[in-house]
Protein backbone atom coordinates (compact mmCIF):
# COMPACT_ATOMS: atom_id res chain seq x y z
CA UNK A 1 0.00 0.00 0.00
CA UNK A 2 1.38 3.37 -1.02
CA UNK A 3 2.05 5.77 1.84
CA UNK A 4 2.76 9.46 1.30
CA UNK A 5 4.26 11.84 3.83
CA UNK A 6 1.64 14.58 4.08
CA UNK A 7 3.15 17.97 4.92
CA UNK A 8 -0.23 18.95 6.36
CA UNK A 9 -0.39 16.19 8.97
CA UNK A 10 3.44 15.89 9.28
CA UNK A 11 3.22 12.10 8.96
CA UNK A 12 2.94 9.30 6.44
CA UNK A 13 -0.60 8.41 5.41
CA UNK A 14 -1.99 5.56 3.31
CA UNK A 15 -2.84 7.01 -0.08
CA UNK A 16 -6.52 6.79 -0.93
CA UNK A 17 -7.56 8.62 -4.12
CA UNK A 18 -10.72 10.70 -4.15
CA UNK A 19 -11.91 8.81 -7.25
CA UNK A 20 -11.13 5.12 -7.55
CA UNK A 21 -8.29 4.46 -10.01
CA UNK A 22 -7.63 8.14 -10.72
CA UNK A 23 -5.14 10.65 -9.32
CA UNK A 24 -5.25 14.41 -9.71
CA UNK A 25 -1.82 16.00 -9.15
CA UNK A 26 -0.87 19.68 -9.21
CA UNK A 27 2.72 20.94 -8.96
CA UNK A 28 3.86 24.55 -8.83
CA UNK A 29 5.91 25.20 -11.93
CA UNK A 30 8.41 27.80 -13.08
CA UNK A 31 8.37 31.57 -13.25
CA UNK A 32 9.79 31.90 -16.73
CA UNK A 33 12.29 34.77 -16.82
CA UNK A 34 15.59 32.83 -16.65
CA UNK A 35 17.11 29.39 -17.21
CA UNK A 36 16.11 26.57 -14.87
CA UNK A 37 18.51 25.88 -12.00
CA UNK A 38 19.34 22.65 -10.17
CA UNK A 39 16.49 23.24 -7.71
CA UNK A 40 14.01 23.36 -10.60
CA UNK A 41 15.54 20.16 -11.97
CA UNK A 42 14.87 18.41 -8.68
CA UNK A 43 11.21 19.45 -8.64
CA UNK A 44 10.74 18.30 -12.23
CA UNK A 45 12.44 14.92 -11.71
CA UNK A 46 10.82 14.20 -8.32
CA UNK A 47 7.27 14.69 -9.52
CA UNK A 48 8.01 13.02 -12.83
CA UNK A 49 8.91 9.89 -10.83
CA UNK A 50 5.80 10.30 -8.66
CA UNK A 51 3.70 10.42 -11.85
CA UNK A 52 5.53 7.47 -13.43
CA UNK A 53 5.12 5.30 -10.34
CA UNK A 54 1.44 6.14 -9.90
CA UNK A 55 0.82 5.24 -13.54
CA UNK A 56 2.89 2.05 -13.17
CA UNK A 57 0.68 1.22 -10.19
CA UNK A 58 -2.40 1.36 -12.41
CA UNK A 59 -3.66 4.88 -11.75
CA UNK A 60 -4.95 7.23 -14.41
CA UNK A 61 -2.96 10.36 -13.51
CA UNK A 62 -3.84 13.90 -14.52
CA UNK A 63 -0.66 15.90 -13.90
CA UNK A 64 -0.86 19.70 -13.95
CA UNK A 65 2.21 21.92 -13.70
CA UNK A 66 1.52 25.62 -14.12
CA UNK A 67 3.61 28.34 -15.73
CA UNK A 68 3.85 31.81 -14.17
CA UNK A 69 4.32 34.08 -17.15
CA UNK A 70 3.58 37.45 -15.54
CA UNK A 71 5.12 38.88 -12.36
CA UNK A 72 7.51 41.59 -11.16
CA UNK A 73 10.69 39.68 -12.08
CA UNK A 74 9.43 38.95 -15.58
CA UNK A 75 8.52 42.60 -16.15
CA UNK A 76 11.90 43.77 -14.83
CA UNK A 77 13.87 41.30 -16.95
CA UNK A 78 11.92 42.17 -20.12
CA UNK A 79 12.63 45.87 -19.51
CA UNK A 80 16.33 45.14 -18.92
CA UNK A 81 16.50 43.20 -22.20
CA UNK A 82 14.44 45.68 -24.15
CA UNK A 83 12.07 42.95 -25.32
CA UNK A 84 8.39 42.21 -24.94
CA UNK A 85 7.14 40.12 -22.03
CA UNK A 86 5.66 37.58 -24.43
CA UNK A 87 8.97 37.22 -26.28
CA UNK A 88 10.83 36.72 -22.99
CA UNK A 89 8.41 34.18 -21.51
CA UNK A 90 8.02 32.15 -24.70
CA UNK A 91 11.79 31.94 -25.03
CA UNK A 92 12.27 30.68 -21.49
CA UNK A 93 9.35 28.26 -21.76
CA UNK A 94 11.21 26.72 -24.70
CA UNK A 95 14.43 26.65 -22.66
CA UNK A 96 12.60 25.01 -19.74
CA UNK A 97 11.18 22.33 -22.03
CA UNK A 98 14.65 21.66 -23.47
CA UNK A 99 16.01 21.05 -19.96
CA UNK A 100 13.03 18.90 -18.96
CA UNK A 101 13.29 16.82 -22.13
CA UNK A 102 17.01 16.32 -21.63
CA UNK A 103 16.38 15.07 -18.08
CA UNK A 104 13.82 12.56 -19.35
CA UNK A 105 10.87 14.36 -17.78
CA UNK A 106 7.50 13.43 -19.27
CA UNK A 107 5.42 16.47 -20.23
CA UNK A 108 2.53 17.22 -17.81
CA UNK A 109 -1.03 16.57 -18.92
CA UNK A 110 -1.62 20.33 -18.98
CA UNK A 111 0.57 23.40 -18.40
CA UNK A 112 -1.80 26.33 -17.80
CA UNK A 113 -0.38 29.85 -18.00
CA UNK A 114 -1.32 32.68 -15.68
CA UNK A 115 -1.91 35.08 -18.58
CA UNK A 116 -4.42 32.65 -20.09
CA UNK A 117 -6.31 32.20 -16.80
CA UNK A 118 -7.38 35.78 -16.03
CA UNK A 119 -11.13 35.13 -16.18
CA UNK A 120 -10.83 32.31 -13.64
CA UNK A 121 -8.52 34.36 -11.40
CA UNK A 122 -10.85 37.37 -11.38
CA UNK A 123 -13.87 35.16 -10.68
CA UNK A 124 -12.14 33.57 -7.67
CA UNK A 125 -11.19 36.98 -6.26
CA UNK A 126 -14.82 38.10 -6.63
CA UNK A 127 -15.95 35.00 -4.73
CA UNK A 128 -13.48 35.71 -1.91
CA UNK A 129 -14.70 39.30 -1.63
CA UNK A 130 -18.34 38.20 -1.59
CA UNK A 131 -17.63 35.67 1.15
CA UNK A 132 -15.81 38.21 3.32
CA UNK A 133 -12.29 36.76 2.88
CA UNK A 134 -10.95 39.65 0.80
CA UNK A 135 -11.35 43.39 0.41
CA UNK A 136 -10.65 46.02 -2.23
CA UNK A 137 -8.56 48.98 -1.10
CA UNK A 138 -8.90 52.55 -2.26
CA UNK A 139 -5.77 52.31 -4.41
CA UNK A 140 -7.19 49.53 -6.61
CA UNK A 141 -5.35 46.63 -4.93
CA UNK A 142 -7.30 43.68 -3.54
CA UNK A 143 -6.07 41.88 -0.41
CA UNK A 144 -6.84 38.60 1.32
CA UNK A 145 -7.91 39.16 4.94
CA UNK A 146 -5.87 36.54 6.81
CA UNK A 147 -7.76 37.15 10.06
CA UNK A 148 -10.95 35.83 8.45
CA UNK A 149 -9.51 32.35 7.76
CA UNK A 150 -9.39 30.24 10.92
CA UNK A 151 -6.99 27.62 9.53
CA UNK A 152 -4.21 30.00 8.48
CA UNK A 153 -0.86 28.47 9.42
CA UNK A 154 -1.99 24.83 9.51
CA UNK A 155 0.34 23.72 6.70
CA UNK A 156 3.51 25.46 7.85
CA UNK A 157 2.78 25.25 11.58
CA UNK A 158 3.09 29.04 11.90
CA UNK A 159 1.13 30.86 14.60
CA UNK A 160 -0.69 33.88 13.24
CA UNK A 161 -0.16 36.00 16.37
CA UNK A 162 3.57 35.22 16.34
CA UNK A 163 3.75 36.03 12.65
CA UNK A 164 2.03 39.35 13.23
CA UNK A 165 4.33 40.17 16.16
CA UNK A 166 7.34 39.50 13.96
CA UNK A 167 6.17 41.80 11.19
CA UNK A 168 7.52 45.32 10.88
CA UNK A 169 5.06 48.16 10.95
CA UNK A 170 3.18 48.03 7.66
CA UNK A 171 4.37 50.63 5.21
CA UNK A 172 1.42 49.91 2.94
CA UNK A 173 -1.50 51.67 4.57
CA UNK A 174 -3.90 50.08 2.09
CA UNK A 175 -3.68 46.83 4.06
CA UNK A 176 -5.89 46.21 7.09
CA UNK A 177 -3.21 43.97 8.58
CA UNK A 178 0.52 43.46 7.85
CA UNK A 179 -0.14 39.72 7.17
CA UNK A 180 -2.76 40.36 4.49
CA UNK A 181 -1.48 39.47 1.03
CA UNK A 182 -2.30 40.83 -2.38
CA UNK A 183 -4.73 39.12 -4.74
CA UNK A 184 -4.91 41.85 -7.39
CA UNK A 185 -2.37 44.60 -8.08
CA UNK A 186 -3.53 47.92 -9.52
CA UNK A 187 -1.92 48.77 -12.84
CA UNK A 188 1.29 50.78 -12.91
CA UNK A 189 2.31 52.96 -15.85
CA UNK A 190 3.65 51.01 -18.84
CA UNK A 191 3.04 47.62 -17.23
CA UNK A 192 0.75 44.96 -18.70
CA UNK A 193 -2.75 45.02 -17.24
CA UNK A 194 -6.12 43.33 -17.52
CA UNK A 195 -9.55 44.83 -16.87
CA UNK A 196 -11.29 43.83 -13.63
CA UNK A 197 -14.13 45.04 -11.39
CA UNK A 198 -11.46 46.89 -9.33
CA UNK A 199 -9.81 48.57 -12.29
CA UNK A 200 -6.96 47.59 -14.59
CA UNK A 201 -4.27 45.46 -13.00
CA UNK A 202 -2.77 41.99 -12.74
CA UNK A 203 -2.98 39.12 -10.25
CA UNK A 204 -0.78 38.43 -7.26
CA UNK A 205 1.30 35.27 -7.45
CA UNK A 206 -0.57 33.14 -4.91
CA UNK A 207 -4.03 33.45 -6.47
CA UNK A 208 -2.77 32.13 -9.82
CA UNK A 209 -2.23 28.58 -8.52
CA UNK A 210 -5.53 28.45 -6.63
CA UNK A 211 -7.44 29.46 -9.74
CA UNK A 212 -5.53 27.21 -12.15
CA UNK A 213 -5.64 24.11 -9.94
CA UNK A 214 -9.39 24.46 -9.42
CA UNK A 215 -9.96 25.03 -13.14
CA UNK A 216 -7.91 22.00 -14.20
CA UNK A 217 -8.61 19.55 -11.35
CA UNK A 218 -11.67 20.78 -9.50
CA UNK A 219 -12.17 22.31 -6.06
CA UNK A 220 -10.89 19.19 -4.25
CA UNK A 221 -8.03 17.09 -5.61
CA UNK A 222 -5.55 14.46 -4.45
CA UNK A 223 -1.96 15.74 -4.37
CA UNK A 224 -0.32 19.17 -4.45
CA UNK A 225 3.47 19.29 -4.76
CA UNK A 226 6.34 21.70 -4.90
CA UNK A 227 9.63 22.70 -3.35
CA UNK A 228 10.01 23.09 0.40
CA UNK A 229 10.58 26.82 -0.06
CA UNK A 230 6.96 27.19 -1.25
CA UNK A 231 5.39 25.78 1.91
CA UNK A 232 5.18 29.26 3.41
CA UNK A 233 3.80 31.63 2.38
CA UNK A 234 2.81 30.39 -1.10
CA UNK A 235 1.09 27.10 -0.27
CA UNK A 236 -0.26 28.44 3.02
CA UNK A 237 -1.88 31.23 1.05
CA UNK A 238 -3.18 28.80 -1.55
CA UNK A 239 -5.01 26.87 1.17
CA UNK A 240 -6.53 30.06 2.55
CA UNK A 241 -7.69 31.17 -0.91
CA UNK A 242 -8.98 27.82 -2.15
CA UNK A 243 -10.74 26.73 1.02
CA UNK A 244 -12.11 30.21 1.61
CA UNK A 245 -13.56 30.37 -1.89
CA UNK A 246 -14.87 26.81 -2.12
CA UNK A 247 -15.79 26.03 1.47
CA UNK A 248 -14.15 22.61 1.42
CA UNK A 249 -10.76 20.95 1.82
CA UNK A 250 -8.76 21.72 -1.29
CA UNK A 251 -6.00 19.08 -1.21
CA UNK A 252 -5.70 15.70 0.53
CA UNK A 253 -1.91 15.24 0.38
CA UNK A 254 0.73 17.98 0.34
CA UNK A 255 4.21 16.93 -0.83
CA UNK A 256 7.36 19.04 -0.59
CA UNK A 257 10.83 18.13 -1.84
CA UNK A 258 13.90 19.26 0.10
CA UNK A 259 16.38 22.00 -0.71
CA UNK A 260 19.40 21.61 -2.98
CA UNK A 261 22.68 22.39 -1.28
CA UNK A 262 25.98 23.10 -3.00
CA UNK A 263 28.94 21.55 -1.18
CA UNK A 264 26.81 21.55 2.00
CA UNK A 265 25.77 25.21 1.66
CA UNK A 266 22.31 26.33 0.58
CA UNK A 267 22.28 27.18 -3.12
CA UNK A 268 22.10 30.94 -3.54
CA UNK A 269 23.03 33.49 -6.18
CA UNK A 270 24.39 35.77 -3.43
CA UNK A 271 26.84 33.06 -2.33
CA UNK A 272 28.03 32.51 -5.88
CA UNK A 273 27.15 28.80 -5.77
CA UNK A 274 24.20 28.94 -8.12
CA UNK A 275 24.10 26.48 -11.05
CA UNK A 276 21.72 26.34 -13.98
CA UNK A 277 20.73 22.99 -15.47
CA UNK A 278 22.39 24.06 -18.71
CA UNK A 279 25.73 24.63 -16.93
CA UNK A 280 25.58 21.23 -15.22
CA UNK A 281 24.73 19.44 -18.49
CA UNK A 282 27.92 20.78 -20.06
CA UNK A 283 29.87 18.60 -17.60
CA UNK A 284 27.57 15.63 -17.05
CA UNK A 285 25.08 13.72 -19.15
CA UNK A 286 21.40 14.36 -18.33
CA UNK A 287 20.89 10.78 -17.14
CA UNK A 288 23.77 11.15 -14.66
CA UNK A 289 22.07 14.27 -13.25
CA UNK A 290 18.74 12.46 -13.03
CA UNK A 291 20.33 9.46 -11.29
CA UNK A 292 22.07 11.79 -8.84
CA UNK A 293 18.74 13.44 -7.93
CA UNK A 294 17.21 10.03 -7.24
CA UNK A 295 19.99 8.94 -4.88
CA UNK A 296 18.44 11.00 -2.06
CA UNK A 297 14.91 10.69 -0.72
CA UNK A 298 12.91 13.56 -2.16
CA UNK A 299 12.22 15.11 1.27
CA UNK A 300 15.90 15.11 2.25
CA UNK A 301 18.39 17.85 1.37
CA UNK A 302 20.25 17.11 -1.87
CA UNK A 303 23.93 18.02 -1.73
CA UNK A 304 25.27 18.93 -5.16
CA UNK A 305 29.01 18.48 -5.66
CA UNK A 306 31.30 17.22 -8.40
CA UNK A 307 32.12 14.25 -6.19
CA UNK A 308 28.42 13.32 -5.95
CA UNK A 309 27.96 13.64 -9.70
CA UNK A 310 31.05 11.54 -10.36
CA UNK A 311 29.67 8.86 -8.04
CA UNK A 312 26.38 8.93 -9.95
CA UNK A 313 28.28 8.64 -13.24
CA UNK A 314 30.25 5.64 -11.95
CA UNK A 315 27.07 3.94 -10.73
CA UNK A 316 25.32 4.40 -14.08
CA UNK A 317 28.41 3.15 -15.87
CA UNK A 318 28.23 -0.07 -13.83
CA UNK A 319 24.59 -0.53 -14.78
CA UNK A 320 25.15 0.08 -18.48
CA UNK A 321 28.21 -2.17 -18.47
CA UNK A 322 26.06 -4.95 -17.01
CA UNK A 323 23.40 -4.29 -19.67
CA UNK A 324 25.87 -4.21 -22.56
CA UNK A 325 25.91 -7.87 -23.62
CA UNK A 326 22.59 -9.51 -22.70
CA UNK A 327 19.59 -8.57 -24.83
CA UNK A 328 17.03 -7.37 -22.24
CA UNK A 329 13.88 -9.48 -22.31
CA UNK A 330 11.24 -7.08 -23.60
CA UNK A 331 8.16 -8.46 -21.84
CA UNK A 332 9.44 -8.40 -18.24
CA UNK A 333 6.94 -6.84 -15.84
CA UNK A 334 8.55 -6.04 -12.50
CA UNK A 335 5.19 -6.50 -10.73
CA UNK A 336 5.47 -10.25 -11.44
CA UNK A 337 8.87 -10.65 -9.79
CA UNK A 338 8.27 -11.88 -6.24
CA UNK A 339 11.78 -11.14 -4.92
CA UNK A 340 13.21 -8.01 -6.51
CA UNK A 341 9.89 -6.67 -7.76
CA UNK A 342 8.34 -6.99 -4.31
CA UNK A 343 11.25 -5.14 -2.70
CA UNK A 344 11.12 -2.42 -5.34
CA UNK A 345 7.39 -1.92 -4.73
CA UNK A 346 7.96 -1.79 -0.97
CA UNK A 347 10.59 0.94 -1.46
CA UNK A 348 8.45 3.07 -3.75
CA UNK A 349 5.32 2.52 -1.64
CA UNK A 350 7.27 3.96 1.28
CA UNK A 351 6.77 7.59 0.27
CA UNK A 352 8.49 7.15 -3.13
CA UNK A 353 11.83 6.12 -1.60
CA UNK A 354 13.98 6.19 -4.73
CA UNK A 355 17.22 5.81 -2.75
CA UNK A 356 15.99 2.44 -1.42
CA UNK A 357 14.65 1.47 -4.86
CA UNK A 358 18.11 2.09 -6.34
CA UNK A 359 19.64 -0.27 -3.76
CA UNK A 360 17.25 -2.99 -4.94
CA UNK A 361 18.33 -2.30 -8.51
CA UNK A 362 21.98 -2.59 -7.46
CA UNK A 363 21.23 -6.09 -6.16
CA UNK A 364 19.66 -6.97 -9.52
CA UNK A 365 22.77 -5.68 -11.29
CA UNK A 366 25.02 -7.83 -9.13
CA UNK A 367 22.84 -10.88 -9.82
CA UNK A 368 23.01 -10.08 -13.55
CA UNK A 369 26.80 -9.92 -13.46
CA UNK A 370 26.98 -13.32 -11.78
CA UNK A 371 24.71 -15.10 -14.26
CA UNK A 372 26.48 -13.38 -17.16
CA UNK A 373 29.77 -14.86 -15.93
CA UNK A 374 28.16 -18.33 -15.79
CA UNK A 375 26.84 -17.90 -19.37
CA UNK A 376 23.21 -18.38 -18.28
CA UNK A 377 21.83 -16.43 -21.23
CA UNK A 378 18.15 -16.91 -20.41
CA UNK A 379 18.48 -15.67 -16.82
CA UNK A 380 20.79 -12.86 -17.90
CA UNK A 381 18.24 -11.60 -20.42
CA UNK A 382 15.48 -11.80 -17.80
CA UNK A 383 17.46 -9.83 -15.20
CA UNK A 384 18.48 -7.26 -17.84
CA UNK A 385 14.82 -6.89 -18.75
CA UNK A 386 13.92 -6.52 -15.07
CA UNK A 387 16.49 -3.74 -14.68
CA UNK A 388 15.09 -1.91 -17.71
CA UNK A 389 11.57 -2.38 -16.33
CA UNK A 390 12.59 -0.77 -13.04
CA UNK A 391 14.44 1.92 -14.95
CA UNK A 392 11.30 2.87 -16.84
CA UNK A 393 9.59 3.72 -13.54
CA UNK A 394 12.51 5.96 -12.54
CA UNK A 395 13.17 7.34 -16.01
CA UNK A 396 16.52 5.54 -16.33
CA UNK A 397 18.13 3.25 -18.94
CA UNK A 398 16.22 4.94 -21.76
CA UNK A 399 19.19 4.65 -24.15
CA UNK A 400 21.29 1.76 -25.35
CA UNK A 401 24.30 0.66 -23.32
CA UNK A 402 26.67 1.53 -26.18
CA UNK A 403 25.14 4.99 -26.53
CA UNK A 404 25.84 5.75 -22.87
CA UNK A 405 29.22 4.06 -22.62
CA UNK A 406 30.71 5.18 -25.93
CA UNK A 407 29.44 8.73 -25.79
CA UNK A 408 28.56 10.88 -28.78
CA UNK A 409 31.47 9.80 -30.98
CA UNK A 410 31.48 10.40 -34.70
CA UNK A 411 32.02 7.44 -37.00
CA UNK A 412 35.64 8.30 -37.80
CA UNK A 413 36.53 8.45 -34.09
CA UNK A 414 34.88 5.09 -33.42
CA UNK A 415 36.77 3.59 -36.38
CA UNK A 416 40.08 4.93 -35.03
CA UNK A 417 39.42 3.61 -31.52
CA UNK A 418 38.46 0.15 -32.74
CA UNK A 419 41.49 0.06 -35.05
CA UNK A 420 43.79 0.81 -32.10
CA UNK A 421 42.08 -1.89 -30.02
CA UNK A 422 42.66 -4.37 -32.84
CA UNK A 423 46.35 -3.35 -32.96
CA UNK A 424 46.63 -3.90 -29.21
CA UNK A 425 44.94 -7.30 -29.40
CA UNK A 426 47.32 -8.33 -32.21
CA UNK A 427 50.32 -7.17 -30.16
CA UNK A 428 49.08 -9.12 -27.15
CA UNK A 429 48.60 -12.24 -29.27
CA UNK A 430 52.20 -11.82 -30.48
CA UNK A 431 53.32 -11.28 -26.86
CA UNK A 432 54.60 -7.83 -27.88
CA UNK A 433 53.74 -6.33 -24.48
CA UNK A 434 55.62 -3.10 -25.11
CA UNK A 435 53.53 -2.37 -28.22
CA UNK A 436 50.32 -3.41 -26.43
CA UNK A 437 51.07 -1.03 -23.56
CA UNK A 438 51.88 1.81 -25.96
CA UNK A 439 48.52 1.42 -27.72
CA UNK A 440 46.69 1.23 -24.42
CA UNK A 441 48.43 4.43 -23.25
CA UNK A 442 47.34 6.15 -26.48
CA UNK A 443 43.74 5.09 -25.90
CA UNK A 444 43.90 6.23 -22.26
CA UNK A 445 45.10 9.64 -23.42
CA UNK A 446 41.99 9.77 -25.66
CA UNK A 447 39.79 9.19 -22.60
CA UNK A 448 39.08 5.54 -23.46
CA UNK A 449 38.76 2.84 -20.81
CA UNK A 450 39.42 -0.75 -21.93
CA UNK A 451 37.93 -3.79 -20.23
CA UNK A 452 39.27 -7.27 -21.01
CA UNK A 453 36.75 -9.92 -19.99
CA UNK A 454 36.71 -13.59 -21.05
CA UNK A 455 38.84 -13.05 -24.12
CA UNK A 456 36.88 -10.01 -25.30
CA UNK A 457 37.88 -6.32 -25.16
CA UNK A 458 35.19 -3.67 -24.75
CA UNK A 459 35.66 0.07 -24.41
CA UNK A 460 33.90 3.12 -23.07
CA UNK A 461 34.50 6.82 -22.56
CA UNK A 462 35.66 8.02 -19.15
Amino acid sequence: MLQIHNSLSKQKEVFTPIELGKVKLYVCGMTVYDLCHVGHARVMVVFDVVTRYLRASGYDVTYIRNITDIDDKIIARANENGESIQSLTERFIDEMNQDADALGVIRPTLEPKATESMAEIIKMIETLINKGFAYASDNGDVYYDVSEFDGYGKLSGRNIDELRAGERVAVNEAKNDPLDFVLWKAAKPEEPAWDSPWGAGRPGWHIECSAMSATCLGEHFDIHGGGQDLQFPHHENEIAQSEGAHGCQSVNYWMHNGFVRIDDEKMSKSLGNFFTVREVLKKYSPEVVRYFILTSHYRSPLNYSDESLEQAKSALTRYYTALRDPEPQSDVDWHDDKEFGGRFADAMDDDFNTALALSVMADVRQALNKVSESNDTVQAEYLAGLLVSFGTVLGLFQQSADSFLLGSNDESEVTKIESLIEQRNTARADKDWTKADQVRDELTAMGIVLEDVTGKTTWRKT
